[in-house]
């Protein structure tokens, strides 16, 4: 008996107004993810669908695809496509949802979402110049945004555009590793994981000429993660004082230096739990925290679960 296993049916969901980027986003990233999951597009009535530019999209399928979808992608649109009331149809095709089924928002779609109720008592997040409006609308919803995607289990939301690449890539590593996540990176010439989040593209003052960048001490640190590396190391190799390095890391990543650094360890951990059987202590000290207990404390902090129990989902998903 073959041990392969059905792929997992993802509907992306076209509505009025749709942006032609994102709508293509589900499609190309898990897509390549070695047939992992077969993905189909539809609008609420099987017709063509307007987008933003200057073309409409025709697509294969109707609503009805919804009802055995194992994820349903909801992509966004301008704000002024936006309905302050969805329409009945709309209504009627998120209805078709299965209650097991996986649902994600790209950017502005997480209106969508919280229109029809699906977001109340959640955290979410969407595009950062949406942000007020969004607050305005739906006070029920725990908006961040301030990061590029919100994992709230059975709910996901992305933030501006190419969050949609960032969120699909999640996708990815959460069901299948961050092996295949990488590679799926790799084919589609994109970052596997994007450091930071909104707050480094919100419109800020242009920087004096010639002001430093952190990159090369970032690029520095990710090298040496098995250090104990300190905010005056980090500084003093960037050649700035301490309050100058903070800012301007702050500025560019939209996080502190110890806050991303403690992100870029737990990524390293998780590679390690997922493809090696190196002990927690070992994997620890490789990624630079101090002991066992700080990694199982920063790892549950994160995703909320063991390094052990975190290990067995991915040797059972591998």
């Amino acid at each position: 008996m073959s041990g392969k296993r059905e792929p997992e049916r993802v509907a992306v969901l076209a509505l009025d107004g749709v942006y032609p980027f994102e709508l293509g986003i589900p499609s190309r990233i898990l897509g390549a993810a070695d047939g992992r999951y077969e993905v189909l597009t539809c609008t609420v009535d099987g017709r063509p669908v307007r987008t933003n530019a200057d073309f409409t999209i025709g697509v294969a399928h109707g609503p009805e695809i919804l009802d055995t979808a194992d994820t349903v992608v909801v992509t966004s649109m301008p704000p002024d496509y936006i309905p302050p009331r969805l329409p009945d149809e709309v209504t009627a095709a998120l209805a078709r949802i299965r209650p097991d089924a996986r649902i994600v928002s790209i950017c502005t779609a997480a209106f969508i979402l919280a229109e029809a109720g699906l977001l109340d008592g959640r955290k979410a997040t969407t595009h950062w110049q949406a942000a007020d409006e969004f607050r305005c609308r739906y006070p029920k919803v725990e908006l961040d945004p301030d990061v590029l995607f919100v994992d709230d289990g059975r709910i996901l939301t992305s933030a501006g555009a190419a969050s949609g690449v960032d969120i699909c890539l999640h996708i990815v590593r959460t069901d299948h590793g961050s092996a295949l996540a990488n590679t799926v990176a790799r084919r589609c010439v994109v970052p596997p994981f994007r450091d930071g989040g909104q707050a480094q593209y919100i419109e800020q003052p242009v920087p004096v000429s010639g002001a430093a960048s952190t990159a090369a001490t970032r690029a520095w640190a990710l090298e040496r993660l098995d250090e104990p590396l300190t905010l005056s190391d980090l500084a003093g190799h960037a050649r700035m004082s301490l309050r100058t390095f903070a800012r301007r890391f702050n500025d560019e990543m939209g996080l502190s230096p110890g806050r991303w650094l403690i992100q870029q360890r737990l990524a390293r951990a998780r590679h390690l739990l997922e493809s090696s059987d190196l002990s927690v202590d070992r994997i620890a000290a490789e990624v630079g925290f101090a002991t066992g207990a700080s990694l199982r404390q920063h790892l549950h902090a994160a995703i909320g679960v063991s390094p052990q129990a975190y290990r067995r989902t991915f040797q059972k998903a591998r």
